[in-house]
């Protein structure tokens, strides 16, 4: 037994750069840049599948792409400065789609016959929903209320939860990845081939360009072959799905995007508000909540940081929904929440420096406002990206289970609650997933829409559910007999801010600022 015995380790040991340390500029920057063409992915997207619902055109997408990026670069800039300050991306949420879709499928809206009108009064609507729905966020995250109810959280509670913000979005990985086979498959062999087998290799200055740049290097070459395929005519009597997912000059964006296009404001503008579009919001709000609250715990351990303490997840929680007000002032289609995808790459790099995320989002503000230089990246095809899912969705999934290691995996109480919390935290929403298309109101259809889109929203995320299960059954059976078994003597000290002297180190506010605003 002595042989096979690895004793739990609070911090990952093979990471290059934690939280506070930052490689040399030339490497940040094009580290950065690689964070920036992962983003791309989910905030074109998101667009492509609603703007079109929404009567708008491409170029209507093209500018709503463009201020989706430049609201996640301010947003993640905030984020990294003021709320948690963890290495996290702030991107656009697809969680937010439900919604948004009974949004789309209000009938005042569906009267409105001419397109581009009914897509601007529909973009209002949404903005006036987001506006007031981030209050939830805001209220729970300053109010430390949500740092109240993560008392109830343990490494136990915690591992499902963050295990199903990776594996629970495995429709956008090879199911996504299938639509174009051959662009997807050789895209994730790259990735795994550079990533883990070429890593060592060092042929430029004893530098480790293959586990750094395994994204940049398989994106450029993947996409290099998918314009060949596309310039050759190899999809011309192809399904129109297939040349969709295939093609990389069907997006229409680089033809629309104008030139120099600065987001602004209340740019489509006033919003609109109606009850039952903001409580239908409030639910792909507390969602959010949930999914992001996870993110951090994976950023936090692939940063080798200490598990963000209640105050900071409570700060981090407030500065993410004053994003998502944003997100309604600006006009993003969308809400926000932290970006999986981003969270991955950090443990597929082995880089956590938060100053990496900082000058991405530089990025993100400099291309979107550069709209036919943003547009150029924005058309990759998606199977690419869908591969890249598939490696980084795993990696932040495995990341939860790293918090089982703190936890007795010999009771029986404890599998039964990891078992059954994994089980229905991907059965449950697959379950609801399967009734629920754009056009329906999915499996709860009451007469009340926002009714059904708040329900059918909570028990789509596999993360919501998972949390649900997993910290109730983890507070009501034996709860006193087991805490030792649950983890508590080791979660204990990162409750309070105070609790371990590692937290200022990582979570302290730039800038002097904790004098003014002290931790609670």
């Amino acid at each position: 037994m002595g042989d096979i015995l690895h004793p739990p380790m609070e911090q990952l040991q093979d990471l290059e750069y934690c939280i506070d340390s930052n490689p040399p500029w030339p490497e940040t920057i094009l580290l950065a840049f690689q964070n920036y063409i992962l983003v791309v992915g989910t905030s074109v997207m998101i667009p492509t599948l609603l703007v079109p619902m929404m009567g708008g055109s491409d170029g209507d997408k093209a500018r709503v792409i463009q201020t989706l990026l430049f609201v996640a670069g301010i947003k993640t800039l905030l984020q990294t400065l003021f709320g948690t300050r963890l290495p996290a991306v702030v991107g656009g949420s697809f969680a937010y789609v439900v919604p948004i879709a009974y949004i789309i499928n209000d009938s005042s809206l569906l009267r409105i016959h001419d397109p581009h009108l009914r897509f601007m009064h529909t973009m209002r609507a949404i903005q006036g929903a987001l506006i007031v729905a981030s209050s939830i966020q805001i209220i729970l995250g300053y109010s430390q209320v949500w740092g109240l109810f993560s008392r109830f959280f343990s490494p136990l509670g915690m591992a499902p939860v963050v295990g199903l913000v990776g594996l629970g979005l495995f429709q956008r990985g090879f199911p996504a990845l299938g639509n174009c086979v051959e662009i997807g498959l050789p895209m994730l062999i790259l990735v795994i081939g550079f990533s883990q087998y070429l890593k060592h290799i060092k042929p430029i200055r004893d530098f480790p360009i293959f586990e750094r740049f395994p994204v940049l290097i398989s994106v450029s070459i993947v996409w290099i072959y998918a314009l060949i395929l596309t310039a050759s005519q190899a999809y011309r009597d192809k399904p129109n799905a297939t040349q969709i997912s295939c093609r990389t000059d069907r997006a229409g964006l680089i033809s629309t995007a104008p030139w120099f296009k600065f987001p602004y404001p209340l740019q489509w503008g006033p919003p609109t508000f109606a009850a039952g579009h903001s409580i239908a919001m409030m639910s792909a709000v507390l969602v959010s909540m949930v999914e992001s609250t996870g993110a951090y715990q994976a950023a936090s351990r692939l940063a080798i940081a200490t598990p963000p303490p209640a105050y900071v997840l409570s700060r981090g929680i407030g500065w993410q929904g004053i994003g998502i007000m944003l997100d309604g002032l600006f006009g993003t289609c969308t809400g926000s929440t932290v970006s999986v995808e981003n969270v991955g790459l950090l443990g597929l790099t082995r880089v956590g420096s938060r100053r990496v995320v900082q000058i991405s989002a530089g990025f993100m503000i400099f291309f979107s406002i550069l709209g036919k230089f943003g547009a150029v990246f924005a058309s990759i095809p998606f199977p690419i990206y869908a591969a890249l899912y598939c490696v980084l969705f795993g990696l932040v999934g495995s990341i939860g289970l790293s918090f089982l290691q703190f936890t007795n995996m010999n009771s029986m109480r404890n599998l039964f609650i990891i078992g059954l919390s994994l089980f229905l935290g991907i059965s449950i929403p697959h379950f609801f997933d399967e009734y629920w298309t754009p056009h329906r109101r999915g499996l709860v259809h009451t007469n009340a829409g926002w009714f059904n889109a708040f329900l059918n929203t909570i028990f789509m995320s596999p993360p919501t559910v998972g949390l649900m299960v997993a910290v109730l059954l983890d507070n009501t059976i034996e709860v006193e007999k087991s805490k030792k078994d649950r983890g508590m003597p080791w979660w204990a000290k990162f409750r309070t801010f105070r609790g371990d002297n590692r937290n200022e180190e990582f979570y302290t506010l730039p800038f002097n600022l904790n004098r003014f605003f002290p931790p609670t």
